[in-house]
């Protein structure tokens, strides 16, 4: 009969092992429970006073609430929040920057363009609550009283009408494609193109710019200073006594297809999902909570900001499905 030789060394060494794998697994999930530990920060892609600027400010405080920590709100404007992307994604994939946006078009254009080295896939949505639809309107004392007349005065005089936009936005695709469809040069128009809605809103309330073509929700602020002569929609727009998009062009003899507005909402690094599932559930819970309570539903309703639970899954299938149509008219935006 043979026996084995019992190799004391190479038991201890397993044993050891063993235990030094079981205390790995309890740390990271005593981390994991432990979640947050630190104040988040809500990172917003445009500047102060724009409508994501607005909503993020306006959610951080609910928020902060329901993860049980301090959310500070930093802006990283410019290049039409591909600079605010890339800081998200340069940051530890933790569970603790959060980035708020307005995902479409704003992030499908910095792919589009060519300029992002990300793509959908590195981000994961928590959610999409802001869906508007974009605003044609002039100053109030403009002289143009319809769309047709506006386009036609850009067509007839070149360079001295002068509109603005968010650059990369979708009122920036649908200036530009309104001008190809009725076969105007774009540089015939005087387009200033602004990092924020604040500033853009600002530019036309002022007088200083004769149109603008941005998000209808977040312009109540102005709503005093302008006219609208559209809405970017398939049905009219009773609350501003705006006509759908194409009714206002039948004069033209032209149709324009009618392209998602503004998509604002919440998202982390895509990393962190995969890393720490556990992390991005609690957070897209505790957004859900924080959306719950009345009383950030009654502040989101006096600003006239939208607060709508969409959740991961279905703000991940829209993301993609606005993608692709965007991706469609990209070019517009590279001319």
């Amino acid at each position: 009969m043979h026996y084995r030789r019992f190799n004391v060394k190479h038991a201890v060494l397993g044993v050891s092992s063993l235990i030094i794998t079981s205390l790995l697994s309890l740390s990271v999930l005593a981390d994991e429970e432990a979640y947050p530990t630190q104040p988040i920060t809500m990172v917003v892609g445009f500047g102060v006073g724009g409508g994501t600027d607005q909503m993020a400010r306006a959610v951080s405080t609910y928020f902060a609430e329901e993860v049980g920590q301090p959310v500070q709100v930093v802006n990283k404007k410019g290049a039409g929040t591909l600079l605010a992307a890339n800081y998200v994604l340069s940051k530890p994939s933790d569970g603790y920057t959060i980035f708020a946006s307005g995902f479409n078009p704003y992030l499908t254009n910095t792919i589009l363009e060519g300029n992002a080295d990300y793509t959908l896939d590195d981000f994961a949505y928590l959610n999409f609550q802001w869906f508007d639809e974009d605003l044609i309107a002039v100053y109030k004392d403009s002289k143009y009283q319809s769309l047709p007349e506006l386009l036609e005065d850009i067509k007839a005089h070149p360079k001295t009408v002068r509109g603005s936009v968010v650059r990369g936005s979708g009122g920036h695709l649908m200036a530009n494609l309104l001008l190809e469809l009725y076969g105007i040069p774009l540089d015939s128009l005087n387009l200033v193109t602004y990092n924020s809605g604040g500033k853009a809103r600002a530019a036309v309330a002022g007088g200083v710019v004769d149109f603008i073509v941005i998000s209808a929700k977040g312009s109540e602020s102005i709503r005093e200073y302008i006219r609208p002569l559209a809405i970017v929609s398939e049905e009219d727009e009773l609350d501003w006594n705006a006509p759908a998009i194409n009714r206002a062009l039948a004069p033209l003899g032209i149709e324009a297809p009618v392209l998602q507005g503004t998509i604002r909402g919440f998202a982390t690094s895509a990393k962190l999902k995969q890393e720490h599932p556990e992390r991005f559930k609690f957070l897209a819970e505790a957004m859900k909570r924080a959306l719950a309570n009345p009383d950030l539903k009654a502040m989101l309703k006096r600003s006239s900001i939208s607060g709508r639970w969409t959740g991961p899954e279905k703000s991940e299938e829209i993301m993609r499905r606005n993608f692709a149509a965007s991706k469609k008219y990209s070019y517009l935006l590279k001319l």
